[in-house]
Order: C-alpha cells, then structure tokens, then sequence
C-alpha cells in the first residue's frame, strides 16, 4: 500500500493523535450538546489533519503554506472550544491540559512547517 507524503508529517502524526483524544472527550459531553460543542469539536479538529493532508498535494509552497494556516486556524478554534468545554464543567482540568499540551506541540510544529514552506 502506498503512504502519501502527508502520512509522513510528524505534524499530521500529532494532529490524528489529538482527534482521538477530542473524540474520547466528547463522548461524556452532554447528549443535547451533540449537535453543538460536540459536533463543533470533532469538525474543526479533524479539519487539522485534513487541511494538512490537502496542503500536500498543492504545486507550489505557498499554496502548500497557506493550508498549513488553515490548519493553525483549526487548531486555535479547537482551543477556544477546549476553554469553553472546561468553563461549562464538560471536561476535567486534567483532560484541559492533556489536550491543551496537545495543542502546543501541534501548532509549534504547523508553525516550524510553515516557515519552511514559505522558504523553500
């Protein structure tokens, strides 16, 4: 079976990785905020990775960079969904930083993926 270059990202390595952990977070999320928060969510997050996935297949750097942004983009809405999570009591201060840990490594990475693309 053929691996395409996105699969070789650390970066959407990471990104995989934390749509597991906002799937397994939203499983506890109240049912009436199945089409809300929960939703929100796990589209945004899987977003990350999509964008990434997408990127790759772009001619040109900056096209490739410019879908490593939509990815930050994702990734910072998926923040602000995690702040207001914890603020409503949906998820643990412990599972907050578990995620939010996440986050920071994902978007130093983007950033560092970034920066080479519009330098290449």
């Amino acid at each position: 079976m053929k691996i395409y270059s996105f699969e070789k990202l650390d970066v959407w390595q990471e990104s995989i990785a934390l749509v597991k952990i906002i799937y397994s977070l939203t499983e506890s999320f109240p049912i009436d905020e199945k089409f809300g928060l929960t939703s929100q969510l796990k589209r945004a997050t899987v977003s990350i990775s999509s964008n990434l996935a997408e990127g790759t297949s772009r001619a040109t750097p900056k096209d490739k960079a410019y879908f490593t942004t939509i990815s930050f983009s994702s990734v910072m809405e998926v923040l602000n969904q995690l702040i207001i999570s914890k603020d409503l009591g949906f998820i643990s201060e412990n599972d907050y930083i578990l995620a939010r840990n996440k986050i920071e490594k994902i978007t130093n990475m983007l950033n560092a993926l970034r920066n080479y693309q519009l330098n290449k």
